[in-house]
C-alpha cells in the first residue's frame, strides 16, 4: 500500500532518452497534523527477536502491508540500522565492531539531584579521573544497552490506524 500511492515520474534510467514511469521514493511522509497528534495513542511494544515489523504489523493490526505505519511512527529510515538486531546478528556485529569485546568502554556513576537520578558517562582514558565507586562498562554491555533501546517502540493503536491511512492519502495525494 505505501509506494502505490506515490505519484509516478518520468525518469531517464540508462541515459539513452528514453523516459520510463517510476514511482516517486523521493517524497518524505511524516505524521502527523497537529489534531492528528493530539488524538492518537501509542502502546509501546518490545520487539522481541525475530520480530520484524510487518509480523507486528500483521499481529497488532491483522496485515503485513501496514508495516510502514510502524516504521514511520518510530522514524526508522533504515530496517537494517535502525531496528534490532538479532540475537545472532548482534553477537556478529559485536564481535566484528571491537578486536576485545569485554574490554572497558567507558565507565557510569550515578548522579542524585533531589528525587532524581541520572547516569554520567565517563571515557575510558588514562587522562580523565574516574569517581571512586563508578561502574565499568565493556563493549559488549555497552552494545547491548544500545540495541535494548531500539527494542522498546511505539505502535499507534489499531482504532486510529484509519486515521493513519487518511492522512497519509492527504499528504501523498492518493
Amino acid at each position: 500500500m505505501y509506494f502505490k500511492k506515490f505519484p509516478k515520474v518520468q525518469y531517464e534510467t540508462k541515459g539513452d532518452g528514453n523516459l520510463h514511469q517510476m514511482t516517486d521514493i523521493t517524497r518524505r511522509v511524516r505524521f502527523f497534523n497537529k489534531s492528528l497528534i493530539d488524538s492518537v495513542s501509542y502502546d509501546m511494544y518490545d520487539v522481541m527477536d525475530g520480530d520484524t515489523p510487518e509480523s507486528i504489523a500483521h499481529k497488532i493490526y491483522g496485515d503485513t502491508k501496514l508495516h510502514w505505519i510502524i516504521l514511520i511512527s518510530n522514524n526508522i529510515q533504515d530496517v537494517y540500522t535502525d531496528w534490532p538486531m538479532s540475537v545472532q546478528r548482534f553477537e556478529k556485529y559485536v564481535e566484528s565492531k571491537y578486536s576485545d569485546v569485554n574490554a572497558i568502554h567507558h565507565y557510569e556513576d550515578t548522579q542524585e539531584s533531589g528525587d532524581t537520578k541520572f547516569k554520567i558517562e565517563y571515557p575510558n582514558d588514562p587522562a580523565q579521573t574516574i569517581p571512586a565507586g563508578a561502574t565499568a562498562v565493556t563493549n559488549y554491555e555497552y552494545e547491548e544497552a544500545e540495541l535494548e533501546k531500539k527494542r522498546r517502540i511505539k505502535l499507534v493503536r489499531p482504532e486510529f490506524i484509519g486515521k493513519i491511512k487518511q492522512e497519509f492519502e492527504n499528504i501523498i495525494g492518493g
